[in-house]
């Protein structure tokens, strides 16, 4: 009996560990805004780990014909090599935010130094290319731990999560993400996208169009 009490609290353990880490909006870690503080009928669209001119232009066209604005999370050596489409971001008035060099799966795993690192160097090539100061952070996979925690306390940024994800790098078509996104709206939703699928721009289109009939408005994260 002793043993299989042992088994239970460590199962239970070791899931709360898991969840505390792979859920952003758990806050057990570290404390990430998931959610618009507002009653009104408002959303904001991020997309993480561009900029891939290929998708990101046609999806900054899309969001140019509809005047809104979003926030996208950049890859810093994706910006290392594509500095014009971080140039077009800012000058249509969009975000950006601080989204790791390369977005390794084993990035929650560095080390302290390693970590810090990796995010300098991200946040010196957008803050170079952009003109401006970056203040905004989403952890890779929306992944926390002790370890980001510390890094991104000394560096004073605002971590970003999401309070509706698309599930859009899961789905095979536009349509099948936005049928998801209808299900799960709700105001002052943080919609988490992702600028390097091959439907984004259509996909973000026919949100865009949806969200305006339905009395929605776009707004990007600022502070």
């Amino acid at each position: 009996m002793i043993w299989l009490g042992i088994c239970i609290l460590f199962i239970a353990v070791s899931g709360f560990l898991f969840y505390a880490s792979y859920s952003i909006a758990s806050g057990v870690y570290l404390k990430a805004v998931c959610k618009l503080n507002t009653r009104e009928k408002l959303v904001a669209l991020t997309y993480d780990d561009g900029p891939e001119p290929d998708t990101t232009l046609p999806l900054l066209d899309v969001l140019k014909k509809y005047d809104a604005k979003a926030t996208f999370f950049c890859i810093g050596q994706k910006a290392e090599r594509h500095p014009d489409v971080i140039r077009r971001i800012v000058a249509e008035g969009h975000e950006i935010g601080n989204h790791s060099y390369t977005h390794e799966s084993t990035f929650p795993l560095y080390g302290k130094k390693k970590m810090q690192a990796d995010l300098l160097k991200t946040q010196q090539i957008l803050e170079e290319i952009s003109g401006k100061e970056i203040q905004l952070f989403r952890p890779p996979y929306g992944v926390t731990n002790p370890t980001i925690v510390s890094v991104i306390k000394e560096f004073g940024w605002r971590t970003i999560g999401w309070s509706l994800r698309s599930f859009d790098t899961q789905c095979k078509t536009a349509d099948e993400a936005l049928i998801r996104i209808k299900r799960k709206l709700k105001s002052g939703n943080i919609i988490l996208l992702h600028d390097r699928m091959p439907f984004t721009a259509e996909l973000t289109e026919k949100l865009l169009v949806y969200l305006k009939e339905n009395g929605y408005k776009v707004v990007p994260i600022v502070f």
